[in-house]
């Protein structure tokens, strides 16, 4: 029911996520951030947002993304249902597909790239959500955004879009999560509030506000 990408942006040090689903509210359900641990995406037939929180805390206590995953997965008899994808800020990554998340399910990785998928349109729409944002230029999350729209024109979610969001975290720069719980073409609404974000006094603001590693940033 959703489709996912982990990345990390090795020219500033950002890690970010993207996922689209044919539910409410994927942003709240699928993607956590930290940038002091990564990435994760908890999915799934049951998503548990407790693994993708689980899996933030461990990693920044020094775990690694497949030690993390390991973990989690090992310790929950529901795993079957579940979809983790996971990202450390080394770049390592990690997933897990329960076998009875409805198909077609599957993971691809890579070191600082990580796609996952359940119900989707097959085994194509993960491959456009990694060529997609490997093909795209700008910032991370513009790229982020360019691997939804290659996802969604292969076939995507096979019933649909309901909802959108991309998480980006990083210690230089404030988060940016945008999220659109529900529209009738969420993508191209989520497109549309990234422009909003990237623009104006939005994005003139933003350099005033305090970060991981100028925590005393404030107006003059």
């Amino acid at each position: 029911m959703t489709f996912s990408i982990l990345a990390q942006d090795l020219g500033t040090g950002q890690c970010g996520g993207a996922a689209a689903t044919g539910a409410l509210c994927v942003g709240g359900w699928v993607l956590r951030g930290d940038s002091r641990a990564g990435m994760s995406a908890s999915q799934g037939a049951a998503p548990s947002t407790l693994w993708g929180e689980d899996a933030l805390e461990m990693m920044r206590a020094g775990a690694g993304a497949a030690q993390a995953l390991n973990a989690l997965v090992a310790a929950d008899r529901g795993r079957e249902h579940r979809q983790l994808a996971l990202l450390d800020r080394a770049g390592n990554t990690a997933a897990h597909t329960g076998a009875r998340n409805t198909g077609w399910k599957g993971a691809l990785a890579a070191p600082g790239l990580v796609v996952a998928g359940n119900m989707l349109a097959g085994p194509q729409v993960l491959d456009a959500l990694r060529d997609g944002f490997l093909a795209a230029t700008g910032p991370l999350s513009a790229r982020l955004l360019a691997a939804l729209v290659s996802a969604q024109a292969a076939g995507g979610d096979i019933r649909g879009l309901q909802s959108a969001a991309i998480l980006v975290v990083g210690n230089d720069a404030p988060p940016l999560s945008l999220r659109v719980d529900w529209a009738e073409d969420p993508i191209t609404s989520l497109s549309a509030l990234h422009d909003r974000s990237q623009s104006g006094d939005y994005a003139a603001w933003l350099p005033t506000v305090p970060t991981r590693n100028t925590p005393e940033r404030g107006h003059d």
